[in-house]
């Protein structure tokens, strides 16, 4: 790997800097409504790990609705990711650094160490490069050794910018009106980390049922 001060430059640190005061200036004017908190409240209150799944593009107001909350969120190594651990930091998140794209690994281990020790992670299946809303196993396999549920959280903005990346990153306007809308808590079905993997097309439709819930 490199050299942290290498591969993070004068210019991202810039970039850094710009980023967390912008968001904290965007982040104040949205106004948020929330669909089934109580999937949340429940979990919480019967002291019950779980991951929130959600999708690449959604990540920035997830992060900052979520913030300073004591979740633990996973976040890639590549450089791009870099920044978005940073400023996930600032928020007041915890860090598991790491892919679960391929269902193993020191990430994979991490999630289930602190699923078991009754974290709440948040993780992106379709991250850190697609493809978009489709179910990568990480979460899957992590859920199932762990005996977690899966929460499915999505957002929506009723004005928005989207740049032109794999994953259509959603950056909310100023004042926008933002939906934050939690799915049906749900656990893997599987009794082996192979079998996991293959539960993939039930997520993405507990996934979608969050999405209509927030733009219905």
């Amino acid at each position: 790997m490199p050299d942290e001060a290498e591969a993070f430059s004068w210019k991202s640190k810039l970039a850094l800097l710009i980023g967390r005061a912008s968001l904290q200036l965007l982040g104040r004017t949205w106004r948020f409504r929330v669909v089934n908190a109580n999937a949340v409240a429940q979990l919480r209150s019967n002291r019950t790990a779980f991951i929130y799944s959600l999708w690449h593009g959604h990540l920035l107001p997830l992060l900052w609705f979520h913030r300073r909350q004591g979740v633990l969120v996973l976040i890639s190594e590549h450089r791009d990711g870099e920044l978005v651990a940073r400023a996930a930091e600032s928020l007041g998140f915890g860090l598991i650094r790491g892919s679960t794209t391929s269902g193993a690994g020191r990430a994979l281990i991490s999630i289930v160490r602190a699923l078991q020790a009754g974290n709440e992670v948040a993780i992106t299946p379709d991250g850190p490069r697609g493809p978009r809303h489709k179910y990568a196993p990480g979460a899957l396999i992590a859920a199932q050794r762990s005996d977690a549920f899966i929460l499915p959280v999505v957002a929506v903005a009723d004005r928005a910018w989207h740049l032109r990346s794999w994953d259509q990153f959603m950056i909310p306007k100023p004042f926008a009106r933002v939906v934050i809308a939690y799915g049906k808590p749900a656990k893997v079905l599987a009794e082996t980390p192979r079998r996991a993997a293959e539960e993939g097309a039930r997520f993405e439709e507990l996934m979608s049922e969050a999405l209509r819930a927030a733009s219905g």
